[in-house]
C-alpha cells in the first residue's frame, strides 16, 4: 500500500510538473514568435528607445504641467492632443510627431531659436528649450506618432434610445406573459406600443437616409478653408475645379495649382506655415495629396459636372451649398433623387438658345401646340429617369 502510495504521488509529481513545463515552453515560443513578428515588422523609428520617465515628463511638459527652463509653457493649448469637434489650425501634437519622425535632422530648439514664419515668431514669443527638454518632448511625440491620432467619437444617442426601447420591451414581454409581477397589463401595453412607434419611426428615418451622408464633412490632409479661399479672397471655384466645364467629375486641384499662388503665398494668416508646406513637401516627393471626397451620388445614378455648370449655368452653391463661408467643406445637401428632381422641376434653364437643349426646344413647341401632353414631355425630358439610371 505504501509503495502504490508513493507511485501515485510520483506519477501526479511527474504530470504537475509536465504541465509547468509545457506553460514554459508555450510561453517561450509565444514570446520569440512575437519577438520575431515584431523585429521584422519594425519600423525605424521603433528602434529609438525611451525610458518610461522620459515619456512622463515629456507629457508633463507638453501639457504645461511641468514648465520649461524658460517658463511654463503649455504647448498642448494650441497643439491639441485629441481630435477637435471643430477646425483648429494649429498643428496637433500628431502632425508635429510625425514631421518629426520623417525627418532627420527636425529640430525643435532650431525652430525656436530662428522661427521662420510670423504666426511661430507670435505664439512661441519667450519660449526657449534645452537640449533635455528637447529629447523629453522627442520621447512624448514619438509615443504620440506610435498611437496615432485618434478618433473622435459621437456618443450613440440614436443607439442607446433603440436598444433601451427594445430591452423594456422585451421585459415588458417577459412580465406580461411568464413572471407576472405586475398584474396590471396597462403598463405592459402602454411600454410596447410606445416601443413599436418609436421603432417604426427609426426605421423609416434610417431607410430613408440609406446611403445619404448630409453633413459628412471629414478631416483633410490639409486645413484647406474655402471661406479664405473662396470668400475672401473671392478666388472663382473654376480655377481650382476647373475640369467642372467639360468632365463628369468636379476634380480636385493638382498641388501645381495650388502652387500657382502658394510659391509666393508662404504663410497663412491662421494657419502659418505648417500646412503650407505640406504642398510643398507633396510636390517635391512627387506625391499627390490625398484628399478625402465629401459629394460622391451612389454608383448607380449617372451625374455630368459638365451638363450641369457649363451647359445648364448652374451655380456651384446650388448642390454644394454657400461654400464661401465654410472653413470645413461639408455636404450641405442630402443629394436623394427628390431632391435632384425638385432642382429639375423649379430651376429655369433656357432651352431656346442653347443648342445642347434643341430636343427639349421642340418638346416644348409640341406640348404647346397640344401635340405632347406634360408627363410625356417629361419622361422625355429632365425628369426621364433613363438620364441618371441609364
Amino acid at each position: 500500500m505504501h509503495n502504490l502510495r508513493k507511485a501515485g504521488k510520483s506519477r501526479k509529481f511527474s504530470t504537475t510538473t509536465a504541465c509547468i513545463l509545457s506553460v514554459f515552453v508555450l510561453t517561450g515560443f509565444l514570446s520569440l514568435s512575437s519577438f520575431i513578428m515584431a523585429s521584422h515588422d519594425e519600423n525605424p523609428q521603433d528602434s529609438i528607445h525611451f525610458s518610461r520617465d522620459d515619456l512622463r515628463k515629456g507629457e508633463r511638459l507638453f501639457k504645461g504641467l511641468m514648465p520649461f527652463a524658460s517658463g511654463l509653457h503649455d504647448c498642448a493649448s494650441c497643439h491639441y492632443t485629441s481630435l477637435p469637434d471643430t477646425i483648429n489650425w494649429n498643428p496637433s501634437a500628431y502632425d508635429l510627431a510625425i514631421t518629426w519622425m520623417n525627418e532627420e535632422d527636425y529640430s525643435i530648439r532650431e525652430k525656436l531659436a530662428m522661427p521662420l514664419g510670423t504666426r511661430m515668431i507670435e505664439d512661441h514669443q519667450g519660449m526657449s528649450v534645452t537640449a533635455q527638454e528637447e529629447h523629453l518632448l522627442h520621447a512624448y511625440l514619438w509615443e504620440v506618432a506610435r498611437q496615432g491620432p485618434g478618433e473622435l467619437k459621437a456618443v450613440p444617442v440614436n443607439a442607446i434610445i433603440f436598444w433601451g426601447l427594445g430591452l423594456l420591451m422585451a421585459l415588458a414581454l417577459l412580465d406580461m406573459l411568464l413572471t407576472k409581477k405586475i398584474r396590471s397589463k396597462i403598463p405592459h401595453v402602454l411600454i410596447i406600443v410606445v416601443g413599436l412607434v418609436v421603432h417604426m419611426q427609426y426605421a423609416v428615418a434610417e431607410s430613408r437616409n440609406l446611403g445619404r451622408t448630409q453633413g459628412y464633412a471629414p478631416d483633410q490632409p490639409i486645413k484647406f478653408s474655402h471661406l479664405i479661399h473662396a470668400g475672401e479672397n473671392e478666388i472663382d471655384c473654376q480655377y481650382c475645379h476647373s475640369i467642372s466645364r467639360f468632365s463628369l467629375s468636379g476634380g480636385i486641384p493638382s498641388n501645381e495649382t495650388c502652387l500657382n499662388c502658394h510659391n509666393v503665398i508662404r504663410e497663412g494668416s491662421l494657419s502659418g506655415r505648417f500646412e503650407i508646406n505640406k504642398i510643398h513637401q507633396a510636390h517635391e516627393s512627387g506625391q499627390p495629396i490625398s484628399w478625402i471626397r465629401v459629394h460622391k451620388l451612389p454608383d448607380h445614378s449617372f451625374f455630368n459636372h459638365a451638363q450641369h455648370v457649363n451647359v445648364a449655368n448652374i451655380e456651384c452653391q446650388s448642390c454644394h451649398g454657400p461654400v464661401e463661408t465654410m472653413h470645413l467643406i461639408r455636404q450641405e445637401e442630402d443629394l436623394s433623387m427628390g431632391w435632384c428632381l425638385s432642382c429639375h422641376r423649379d430651376t429655369h434653364v433656357d432651352f431656346t438658345a442653347n443648342p445642347y437643349y434643341e430636343i427639349f426646344a421642340r418638346l416644348q413647341e409640341l406640348m404647346l401646340n397640344g401635340e405632347l401632353d406634360a408627363v410625356t414631355a417629361a419622361e422625355l425630358g429632365g425628369e426621364d429617369c433613363m438620364k441618371c439610371h441609364y
